[in-house]
């Protein structure tokens, strides 16, 4: 019942959204050309214009209701290559607030510079997060840790086209200031934590390969995107731990008729040596909450189905398998996680092809529902 409330509550939030700038006073600016709709093109394409995206967050491991707002500015590149799709220029700022406390301030840059061949992100945030995270104690069995997480983020990529084939290399680096407050009683700290964790800064270069010849970054119909990154942690860096993460992921999508685009998702991540208990690879799945399941590495495929009934309205269905290797475990030991679900989308801007909706997913233990602007992969590499 507490699940449905949210759902209805979310729902209103977005049609109350969607009815107020209906109504504004420069239609002409919200309604598409071709077919009259609520359609936020022609706004973005304004200098001044911007996606108001009030979005609820729906993440189980958050308190399952909360919300960000975050203007979103989208233009077009300015430097386009005839004849080639260039993806347009975004910056946003954003604070949020969820059910359990947690909330976050914060501002993103994404862009490129096609006459060079380069693409950049730059991300700073500040965030107060609460969050449980789940381990095995022997004869108790699963059990719930709570904290409290007071981390700064400093995220910048480069990257580098090689001769125009969608192939890109290049360089990434993280920094990340975490304070931890455990938000449970404890004689003894619990095996999984130590002293070292609870008061960290991670320095992590990273170096990226990547090839990406989607047609569209936010809801594309056709192309791949594939990508691997390893990230390096050591006391030359600035780092507190010495580690490395390699992320391997592949997105491909097909639209084998007009109205229907399918969509195949595959991610593998592995940790080598000790690291900061949050930030082990999980399992990043819709209707999983995060970091409820942790290994060393971990495993998933996920497939979405998207059928455009109109030029505006589609319905979506997905489903997907996943593992998390614990240390000293097999791959055919470890527990199967499993998720699938459904959900719709609506064209809010036609010119820059973005659909935006909801998803409703379920999985071994859980429910969730998500909010979606552009494909719900693109926060999942």
């Amino acid at each position: 019942m507490k699940n449905s409330k949210n759902i209805l509550l979310t729902l209103l939030a977005v049609l109350m959204f969607a009815c107020v700038f209906s109504q504004t006073k420069k239609k002409s600016t919200l309604r598409d050309s071709l077919d009259n709709k609520i359609d936020f093109s022609d706004f973005l394409l304004n200098p001044k214009g911007f996606i108001p995206l009030i979005q609820p967050i729906t993440e189980p491991a958050l308190g399952n209701i909360g919300g960000v707002i975050s203007p979103i500015f989208i233009s077009p590149n300015k430097n386009k290559i005839e004849g080639e799709y260039t993806p347009p220029n975004i910056t946003s700022v954003f604070g949020g607030y969820t059910a359990n406390d947690t909330w976050m301030v914060g501002a993103i840059r994404m862009a490129s510079l096609p006459k060079y061949g380069l693409k950049y992100q730059v991300m700073m945030a500040y965030s107060s997060v609460n969050m449980d995270f789940y381990r095995t104690i022997p004869i108790i069995g699963e059990k719930q840790f709570a904290f409290n997480f007071k981390a700064l983020p400093i995220f910048f990529s480069l990257l580098k086209e090689i001769n125009n084939t969608g192939l890109f290399v290049g360089i990434e680096y993280l920094y990340l200031k975490n304070e931890v407050t455990p938000k449970f009683d404890f004689i003894t700290l619990p095996d999984f934590l130590d002293e070292k964790s609870l008061k960290t800064n991670l320095s992590s270069p990273g170096i990226v390969l990547e090839f990406d010849n989607r047609d569209n970054i936010f809801t594309p119909d056709n192309g791949f995107l594939i990508n691997a990154t390893y990230h390096f942690n050591a006391d030359w860096t600035g780092s507190d731990y010495n580690f490395g993460n390699l992320e391997l992921s592949a997105q491909y999508y097909h639209q084998f008729i007009p109205e229907l685009v399918s969509g195949l998702r595959w991610a593998s991540e592995f940790q080598f040596n000790e690291s900061p208990f949050y930030v082990e690879p999980s399992i990043n799945l819709r209707g999983v909450p995060k970091m409820r399941y942790q290994g060393r590495s971990t495993h998933l495929i996920e497939t979405e189905q998207r059928f455009d009934f109109t030029k505006r309205w589609s319905l979506v269905g997905f489903g997907g398998l996943a593992k998390a290797v614990k240390e000293n475990e097999s791959f055919v030991d470890s527990e199967l996680v499993y998720n699938y679900g459904t959900g719709f989308r609506y064209l809010i801007a036609r010119k820059f092809k973005i659909r935006m909706g909801i998803d409703v997913a379920w999985s071994n233990n859980d429910f969730g529902y998500y909010i979606i602007f552009g494909s719900s992969w693109n926060n999942r590499k």
